[in-house]
């Protein structure tokens, strides 16, 4: 780690806890600064505040008052999900208080390059892709950011030795100044987060911001097939390395004659992949580029692909019970990773979705409803999902409290050779805390019914 003296006696804010702002306050209080920490869970409910408190660091709960503003902090490191429409955010930028997110204090303390993944979808799956190609190739990558390991925590324990491969949010990268990936992915580019963004430009915007600091000696990775991403290509000043699971490309990741390639080589038959569904093909030649630019040989490539089958939340596979098979795929939390899953399947499915509104409709969803024989809804979007469903012309819609409702009862109309695939196409938050909590309280009721 790094022992900056960037933070040395400044007065900082750290809004919002969880696991990214207890790691952040920890830290540039190791590092010398005058750290206040503000979360809106009151202190009696907030142990990590509570530990925070115990090493030092001033810590204020229970609500976010705008008069903070006034005690002439230099920085704010917020935790990504608050919104830039929180008072205390715009109070800031109205006063020219920078504001970032942990990720940047991550590159900043690092000894470790970056490799960094964005994109609407595919994100975690060519994340832990990467970083299962750069193990196996002995290459000891680390793994962070959006996954679920606070990026500032791994940078602190990273050496040069090291590279760390980093999955990376809209909402992270809005918080970022000098961050620079060495080699960056932009897997795909839908609309999505528009609650928190307020338009599809705006979106696109922070997901460019992945390769705003690139230099002609950094690579970017981006999806040849999407007009967004090739906009955000040609103004970036990195070497950009295409690819596409439809089509020949001179140069970059494809497919060709039953094999995925790179710059023209050959390196294994699809045939052999163990990863299923036509979507991961992308984040699949993503990765591999991602592999083949660190130095990765194709023996490696080659043993991981054999042999990954996917991450957990991600069209999961659960058990089977008396003939039925149980897929978790709560990590769908728009349309496209819906279609995407329900693409994966040709026998009959029974379909568990809804969840947070973010005001869409749910109509592009119809023509991959097909194969849908019952369709069980819950939260907040229930009603809409039950609107398409009937344009579908599925005969057979019931509407549940919860997953854990949903369970039993998409079981007890199922039959034998059917699938019971929870994909949800929205997020968690209008009941579940994240999708993990959502896609576990699945697998736990799934093995209740055994």
């Amino acid at each position: 780690m790094k022992q900056i003296k960037t933070y040395h006696h400044k007065k900082i804010l750290v809004l919002g806890l969880a696991k990214s702002g207890v790691t952040a306050a920890a830290l540039l209080h190791q590092l010398g600064a005058f750290v206040t920490v503000n979360d809106k869970k009151p202190l009696s409910e907030n142990p990590e505040a509570q530990g925070l408190l115990e090493h030092g660091i001033k810590v204020i709960c229970g609500d976010h008052p705008i008069e903070l503003l006034e005690e002439g902090f230099e920085l704010i490191v917020k935790n990504p999900g608050i919104p830039y429409t929180n008072p205390i955010i715009k109070g800031a930028l109205e006063k020219e208080i920078p504001v970032i997110t942990e990720v940047e204090l991550a590159y900043q303390i690092s000894e470790a390059p970056f490799i960094g993944i964005t994109g609407t979808n595919g994100k975690t799956t060519t994340t832990t892709l990467v970083y299962e190609m750069l193990n196996t190739g002995k290459k000891q990558p680390l793994i962070a950011g959006n996954i679920g390991k606070v990026a500032s925590g791994v940078a602190q324990k990273a050496t040069k030795e090291n590279t760390i491969v980093i999955e990376l949010s809209s909402f992270q990268l809005m918080g970022i100044d000098t961050f620079k990936p060495n080699i960056a992915i932009i897997t795909n580019l839908y609309e999505a987060h528009l609650d928190y963004h307020g338009t599809r430009k705006e979106y696109i915007a922070a997901k460019a911001n992945i390769t705003k600091n690139q230099t002609f000696a950094d690579y970017l990775i981006v999806n040849a097939e999407q007009p967004d991403v090739m906009n955000i290509a040609r103004q970036s000043k990195a070497k950009i390395i295409p690819f596409s699971a439809k089509n020949e490309l001179d140069e970059g990741a494809y497919v060709s004659d039953g094999w995925v390639c790179f710059n023209g080589e050959k390196v294994m038959r699809i045939a052999d992949i163990a990863l299923p569904g036509a979507h991961n093909l992308e984040n699949i030649l993503s990765a591999m580029a991602a592999a083949k630019l660190s130095g990765v040989e194709n023996k490696a490539i080659n043993e991981v692909l054999r042999t990954f089958t996917g991450v957990k939340h991600r069209l999961q596979y659960v058990t089977e019970i008396s003939g039925r098979k149980f897929y978790n795929d709560s990590k769908a939390t728009n349309i496209l990773a819906t279609v995407n899953a329900l693409a994966a399947f040709k026998q009959p499915v029974i379909l568990l979705a809804g969840g947070l509104d973010r005001g869409n409709e749910f109509d592009d969803l119809i023509p991959y409803l097909k194969n849908v024989k019952a369709l069980l809804t819950f939260g907040q979007t229930a009603p809409k999902i039950e609107r398409v469903g009937k344009d579908a012309g599925i005969k057979q819609m019931i509407r549940v409290d919860n997953v854990d409702k949903a369970v039993p009862v998409a079981y007890q109309i199922s039959e034998a050779g059917d699938v019971i695939l929870l994909s949800p196409a929205c997020a968690s938050w209008d009941q579940y805390k994240t999708f993990e909590v959502r896609g576990d309280i699945f697998i736990e009721a799934v093995h209740k019914l055994k």
